[in-house]
């Protein structure tokens, strides 16, 4: 559904996405991952025709360039950065958006259904949580139904539970579409895709699934378990026998492992018949 190839994206000296070539199938979920500075959203630009490039780039066998208008009536687009009208309603934002691209009125309140926003039509923009205004702008990229989604950072600036549910949703959307997002959180990787670029320096450096990433670059994590005082030195003892390196803090206790080892770590608290009263991942 989408083909890059060999793209290239330089402002004056400084090149910013390097010779890139990938591919995305038409139900197929990638992400392009990596640091801030990596490329990865001036490829999400060029794809929407936004930036000049060299190289070639396809929609549904479609080039970018000469067929711009067609290519982006394929694809529903969600930003980083979000801007909406703060004082019209959901539903006045949704019937607008409708109105100038002409499409169907009726769409809007499949689209609104689609995200979880039906029946808050009369909610004024402003008023939306960051998870909701999410909500709204995917339902607003689905409002033509385009077979493809491009999101760039689409959870990066919610809160913990704000982003589980724009995860959900997006697993959701993902069965029946063809999704390119930009992320530079492991775990979102980990749910929503079925191939993960990593990019640095505007260059691909690695293709792998998302459960390799973490192990693929060296990633490490620590994991914070809390755990009963009266258990905490058995608890140490224990991840230590194990080949764990662990610290204290006030809380509890800090375990140093790699992506592959978070499972075997809380298995082996579990098996020593030691309860984790609490845990995070910390990176």
């Amino acid at each position: 559904m989408i083909r890059v190839e060999t793209m290239s994206k330089a402002y004056g000296d400084v090149t910013v996405v390097d010779r890139v070539t990938f591919d995305v199938g038409a139900r197929e979920a990638v992400a392009l991952w990596g640091p801030n500075g990596a490329g990865k959203s001036t490829i999400v630009r060029c794809l929407l025709g936004l930036a000049r490039f060299n190289g070639r780039a396809e929609v549904a066998g479609l080039d970018v360039r000469s067929s711009g208008k067609a290519v982006r009536r394929l694809i529903g687009y969600v930003p980083q950065e979000l801007s909406f009208y703060d004082d019209l309603d959901v539903g006045e934002t949704v019937d607008l958006s409708a109105s100038l691209r002409r499409i169907d009125p009726a769409r809007a309140d499949e689209a609104l259904a689609t995200v979880g926003l039906q029946g808050e039509h009369a909610k004024r923009v402003g008023a939306l949580s960051g998870g909701m205004k999410q909500r709204l702008a995917i339902a607003l990229a689905l409002l033509h139904d385009p077979p493809v989604l491009l999101l760039d950072e689409p959870t990066s600036n919610l809160d913990v539970g704000a982003r589980e549910s724009v995860i959900e949703l997006l697993e959701s959307l993902r069965r029946d579409r063809c999704l390119l997002l930009t992320s530079h959180h492991l775990e979102e990787v980990g749910m929503l895709v079925d191939r993960v670029l990593a990019m640095e320096s505007g260059r691909v450096t690695l293709e792998c699934e998302p459960a390799a990433l973490a192990e693929e670059l060296g990633l490490r994590s620590w994991l914070h378990l809390v755990v009963a005082e009266d258990q905490l030195s058995g608890a140490r003892s224990l991840l230590e026998a194990g080949g764990f390196n662990t610290r204290m803090n006030s809380r509890g206790i800090l375990v140093e492992v790699s992506a592959q080892q978070k499972g075997a770590a809380l298995a082996l608290l579990h098996s020593g018949g030691l309860e984790i009263l609490d845990l995070e991942v910390w990176r």
